[in-house]
Order: structure tokens, then sequence, then C-alpha cells
């Protein structure tokens, strides 16, 4: 695990600011925080140098764009050697958004986008169940999401 970086109070209200809006421009950010564009320029590279903003991600309305169904499948791999290979088969996936290798019950942990129930069922027999070390899976489905954020610095 990465060790922490040490951020300073103008770091940390630049990140408040994006997290808050991701696309708030530079200038408006330097305004807000009291400093020139250029000190934000140079805070917004050290921060990306450091790897601690890892870039930025367009937000969608899944269900508009016809993917209905949101759910979570934990995976049971037979052994260890499996991993490797089962993580890159599962990369492979383009429903599958998240991946977590996880302690408990689990190997894997995904999180799942589908048009509907039958194209998970379909995902399911079709794809995940037949990659080689994969035991069995369990399937949970969301029926709503009242939270998505980033944690609060």
């Amino acid at each position: 695990m990465a060790a922490s970086v040490q951020l300073d109070d103008l770091d940390l209200q630049i990140l408040d600011i994006l997290i808050k809006d991701a696309r708030t421009p530079y200038l408006e950010i330097a305004r807000i925080c009291h400093v020139s564009g250029g000190t934000i320029h140079v805070r917004m590279k050290k921060m990306e140098d450091l790897g601690i903003i890892k870039g930025t991600k367009i937000l969608l309305d899944m269900p508009k764009l016809g993917y209905d169904v949101c759910c979570f499948i934990g995976v049971y791999l037979d052994k260890t050697s499996s991993f490797q290979d089962a993580v890159s088969e599962m990369g492979k996936i383009k429903e599958i958004v998240e991946l977590h290798y996880t302690t408990g019950a689990y190997t894997l942990f995904a999180k799942v986008i589908c048009k509907n129930i039958s194209h998970l069922q379909e995902l399911l027999l079709s794809s995940i169940n037949l990659i080689p070390g994969v035991q069995r899976t369990d399937t949970f489905i969301s029926l709503s999401q009242p939270v998505d954020r980033n944690v609060r610095l």
C-alpha cells in the first residue's frame, strides 16, 4: 500500500473544489483560493505527478443509455493460482466497471452494469462463469444508489 502524501491546506482546498465539480476552471479555483492561476497549475501538476489526481471521468446516466441493471458479483476462485488469469479475463468484459480483490468470502467482487436481467443472465452463463478458475458466483442486484461520492478530505 502506498504511503500517505502530505498535502497542505491549499492542496486540500483545490481537491475539495474539484470533488464538487471537476470541470471548475483553474482561474476560478485560483479566485476562490485567493492565489494566482499559475499557482493552481503548479499544484495540479504536483498532484498529478504524485498520482493523487489520476485523471477525470465523465459520469453517465446509465439507465438513459439503456443499462437498467446494476449489480455486484462475488466471485469464488478455485485456487490462488487462478487469480491473475481470472482478473485478466474479467478485465476484458465491458460490463464489469469495477473489480476488487477482497478479503472474506469472495476472492473478487465486481460491479457490473447490464441492459436488463436477460443481459445479466447471459453475461453470467456465457462469460463470467466460463472463465477458467471461477468456481462459482453470488449476484446482488442494486435497487438504488442513494449515495455516490468521493470521500471528503
